[in-house]
């Protein structure tokens, strides 16, 4: 109480909710504001969110109720999974989609994630089963316009145009569908926070609580979300441990093909991809992703090498470029596009070393064509020899696929499942290949092609042309 002369105020002091600070690139969580993350080193990135003073603030709905039980008494089983109707996202999620699975799908603006979504819930639809498609972002309207581009006029596929997270949840009970999709998980608010839609808190417990929901009705949903500069999907990287399989759609815009990649998969391969081609009525799929990305290969051009690169559990055909020319600057350039540009500067300084190619004073620019990246080590030899084609302008034999990892003393190492990627190229009819010797020792079977081992790089240059 408050005394003015004789009279008596009394004064509500109102309990500010409890606040702290997250990063908006990984979530971390200080008392007061930071001008550097310590655990991402990202500058000027916390915002000041509330935090709920104790469980009481949570809904009653966030636990399963559970009790310790012996895992003995454990029935562990995926069941019957659910075919998505495109083979190559099937491949990506390890045989098609489990029941009470959370998908979380990153990818650029405008590559092509709901028209993906769209066309996935159009086959799942067209099965007899409900699904429903969430949308923060864009009207009805603007959905139905893409569903006709595509084809996608299904009755039961059911379009839902809501950002409250207590209302999606509400619809998913009343609707029941087979398989939910939310695009985005940026766009959903829950009117228990205070911060604003997208922030760290409200993505977290947005998806939290969409996850719990689809573990305790074991109807599959799928999460679209948006990506940063650097590539990242955008909020909290607690997000992606969170959900039970990560992918990436990826993409050029100088071309038309689409990759998705899978990150995370506690259903099946991870790393495994699937292509599509970006055409006027949608995504269509690539069933030989060797063939496309060769299709445009030059004939006997210098500095043209074929490379198997092993994508989980699919080999593809990929050609790695290489451009070396003299420089006329005092720090020549290193270029690469496609793969590692570290590991490009070590080969050309292994070359200088154990080949005496003097390619110190030349500009070094390597390319795989196609938009493709390739970050395993059995593209090295390959790698190599592409350049010593460029350097020497003598080209390759276009009926020949190299493969080997190259080590810091010029040997040349054996690469992992050699008979996939050997039988790749002999079905797209090359006739001669160059291996490591120790991986010639473990094949078991013997392609209908030349086969010539290498032992070092030297070893390699006397068989290359």
């Amino acid at each position: 109480m408050i005394w003015y002369g004789n009279q008596v105020k009394e004064r509500t002091c109102l309990k500010k909710g409890k606040t702290s600070f997250f990063c908006q690139h990984c979530g971390y969580m200080s008392p007061k504001w930071l001008g550097k993350c310590p655990s991402c080193n990202g500058w000027n990135c916390f915002v000041e969110e509330r935090v709920p003073d104790s469980d009481m603030d949570r809904h009653g709905d966030l636990v399963f109720d559970g009790r310790p039980v012996s895992i003995d008494d454990v029935q562990a089983s995926e069941g019957e999974r659910m075919p998505t109707g495109l083979v190559e996202i099937d491949r990506v999620l390890g045989g098609g989609i489990v029941a009470g699975s959370a998908v979380l799908i990153g990818g650029e603006p405008g590559i092509g994630k709901s028209t993906l979504m769209l066309q996935m819930m159009k086959n799942i639809a067209e099965s007899g089963r409900p699904v429903l498609y969430i949308s923060g972002e864009e009207s009805a309207a603007q959905i139905k316009l893409r569903a006709d581009r595509i084809a996608a006029k299904v009755k039961n596929l059911l379009l839902l145009i809501e950002v409250s997270l207590e209302k999606i949840l509400d619809q998913i009970k009343k609707v029941q569908p087979a398989i939910v999709v939310v695009d985005s998980v940026q766009t959903v608010y829950s009117g228990d926070l205070m911060s604003a839609p997208g922030s760290v808190g409200q993505v977290r417990e947005a998806s939290s609580r969409l996850i719990l929901a689809a573990k305790k009705t074991a109807i599959p949903v799928f999460l679209i979300g948006h990506v940063t500069k650097d590539g990242s999907i955008a909020g909290p990287k607690v997000l992606e441990h969170m959900v039970d399989t990560v992918l990436y759609f990826e993409g050029d815009s100088g071309h038309a093909y689409r990759i998705i990649r899978s990150i995370k998969n506690r259903f099946g391969p991870t790393n495994e991809i699937g292509v599509f081609e970006m055409r006027d009525r949608g995504l269509v799929e690539v069933p030989n992703p060797s063939a496309f990305f060769l299709a445009e290969r030059p004939k006997n051009a210098p500095g043209s090498a074929v490379v198997t690169s092993l994508e989980g559990t699919r080999p593809i055909l990929v050609e790695v470029q290489a451009l070396v020319s003299p420089s006329n600057l005092g720090m020549p350039r290193r270029t690469a596009i496609g793969v590692d540009h570290h590991r490009v500067s070590l080969l050309v300084a292994v070359l200088d070393k154990i080949c005496d190619l003097r390619l110190g004073g030349s500009d070094v620019f390597i390319n795989v064509a196609g938009g493709v990246r390739v970050d395993e080590p059995a593209a090295d030899l390959g790698i190599v020899s592409a350049m010593t084609s460029s350097f020497l302008n003598r080209p390759i034999d276009p009926k020949t696929v190299i493969l080997g990892e190259v080590g810091l003393t010029g040997e040349v190492r054996a690469v992992s499942q050699m008979d996939m990627r050997l039988k790749e190229a002999s079905r797209m009819g090359f006739t001669r290949s160059l291996i490591p010797q120790n991986s010639y020792a473990h094949l078991s079977r013997k392609e209908k092609m030349d086969i010539c081992t290498i032992g070092s790089l030297k070893e390699l240059l006397d068989n290359l042309f």
